[in-house]
């Protein structure tokens, strides 16, 4: 099995002051798990984790429980742990489900941004335009996630952040098999723009369509990869 110490080494540094053990492990396996160093349909030996994520058995056998839930990670009777698979109808429903959860999140966001998290939001979509640049795949990936937990975060709604945290994790498996396709990050970068213009103006409505219309990109690139 391939070891992920080399690529988690190369994502930005992950702030784990203060966090337990627990917290830490459930972490770096998603994190493996949504860059897909961990391949979907793979079986997992729960002793190679611990060796690539430097973690001890009981922090990853609590993560394995939690991304089981999660719908990342599939616990199989007398077989063991399964990398979650990839199917094309797994990826619509979520889509669908993804819809009806980011435009309530925008329409609430669009009423509570303040400037300082607007200017936030254009911090990390430069960076991730950076990364863009450097062709790092993972840490555009992880900053992609940033982007949408900071938009979570402005609409106000723990409930909400919660689930929208699940079907993104869920979402860039999906996407990191779409991420070599020629101008599409870019097209990624300039719809974050809009997202991002129409929080500033507090428009619902054009934060909705925004939001929208990055979805249904994303759609369309997985449609054209399947």
């Amino acid at each position: 099995m391939k070891t992920v110490d080399a690529e988690r080494r190369e994502l930005p540094t992950v702030e784990e002051a203060g966090l337990s053990q627990n917290e830490l492990a459930y972490r770096r396996f998603k994190q493996a798990l949504v860059t897909l160093s961990y391949k979907p349909g793979e079986y997992l030996n729960t002793a190679q984790v611990m060796d690539d994520l430097a973690m001890g058995r009981t922090p990853i056998n609590q993560a394995i429980h939690r991304l089981a839930n999660e719908g990342l990670l599939q616990v199989i009777p007398r077989k063991g742990v399964m990398v979650a698979p990839l199917s094309i109808d797994d990826a619509l429903e979520l889509i669908d489900v993804r819809l009806a959860n980011e435009l309530l999140c925008m329409r609430l966001a669009s009423k509570r941004a303040s400037a300082p998290q607007i200017a936030s939001l254009e911090a990390i979509n430069q960076q991730i335009e950076a990364a863009c640049q450097a062709r790092d795949r993972v840490r555009m990936m992880t900053l992609d996630h940033e982007f949408h937990q900071a938009l979570a975060q402005i609409a106000g709604n723990a409930m909400l952040a919660d689930i929208l945290s699940v079907l993104h994790a869920r979402a860039q498996r999906f996407w990191a098999t779409s991420l070599s396709r020629q101008g599409h990050m870019q097209e990624v970068i300039d719809e974050h723009r809009a997202i991002i213009a129409a929080l500033a103006q507090q428009d619902a409505d054009a934060a909705e369509s925004a939001a929208q219309a990055h979805i249904l990109s994303f759609r369309s690139a997985l449609l054209h990869d399947a």
